[in-house]
């Protein structure tokens, strides 16, 4: 990959598209204020890639991205790629389950759900033009996979779309991405008061207490996550290594939900 712009590099680039993922978090919330805010004459596009199967708050906190800032957000899905009709009922997650892996859940080993769901969508949307994909990797990121000497996050790793890391090159913390969204009248989204980060409801990444969090605050998700588990030719497949969701509702022991800061996990989705 070539070097990575800076911020300035890129948003003075007038043959490149600026292009703002959204995934309904916290960091790529506020990089979204903070960019519009500081390059008023850029023009971004706001994508968001739909799985069919966020959590409801995270529709309705990208409804108010939209009210509040007044700019339109893209949403791209898994249908567009594969050329296929949406229907009611029927998620780009479940299009590609059935036709595409046999209903072979993802898991941590087998991500295939952030590749055709997440990126795979961006890509379609982006094409062959030159972009950049500015992303809310914070200053003082600390989980392994945002570590100095890493691999850098990327959306795609596609020549012609070059990612671009604002929040690094201005210094800007967990502190500054809070105060962005409570002076933007935002605020934090409200899953955060049970679950650490944005994604499916049914993520495989979701601590046990985030599982109990889900019964607890949408009974209706839970089930409809339950009923995609199966056995089958002696194999078992389910959310949780080791135990199904059936386990996980019997336990009488309360999890705590650990802090985001602390766990690794899949950096497209839950930026």
């Amino acid at each position: 990959m070539t070097s990575i712009p800076t911020t300035e590099q890129a948003v003075r680039d007038g043959g490149a598209r600026h292009i703002l993922p959204l995934s309904g978090g916290k960091d790529s919330t506020a990089l979204a204020v903070y960019m519009l805010r500081r390059f008023p004459d850029t023009r971004f596009e706001l994508v968001f890639s739909d799985t069919g199967a966020e959590l409801p708050e995270t529709y309705q906190y990208l409804a108010r991205f939209e009210a509040i800032l007044g700019v339109p957000i893209i949403r791209v899905t898994a249908l567009d790629l594969l050329g296929v009709r949406a229907k009611a009922g029927r998620t780009p997650f479940d299009v590609v389950l059935h036709e595409h892996y046999g209903g072979f859940l993802p898991s941590p080993q087998a991500r295939w759900c952030t590749r055709m769901l997440k990126i795979k969508p961006f890509e379609r949307y982006v094409g062959a033009d030159p972009a950049y994909s500015y992303l809310g990797i914070r200053a003082d990121e600390r989980r392994s996979g945002y570590l100095p000497g890493r691999k850098p996050v990327l959306i795609s790793d596609r020549p012609n779309i070059l990612p671009v890391y604002p929040f690094k090159d201005a210094r800007i913390g967990l502190a500054e991405v809070k105060a962005l969204l409570e002076e933007s009248g935002l605020g934090l989204p409200p899953y955060y008061e049970w679950r650490t980060r944005s994604g499916c409801y049914f993520c495989f990444y979701q601590q046990i207490g985030e599982w109990q969090g889900l019964k607890e605050h949408h009974p209706e998700l839970f089930e409809r996550a339950k009923a995609y588990e199966k056995a089958e030719n002696g194999r078992t497949y389910t959310w949780v290594d080791g135990r199904s969701l059936t386990d996980v509702e019997k336990l009488a022991r309360r999890h705590e939900i650990p802090s985001a800061e602390d766990l690794d996990g899949c950096a497209i989705c839950h930026l």
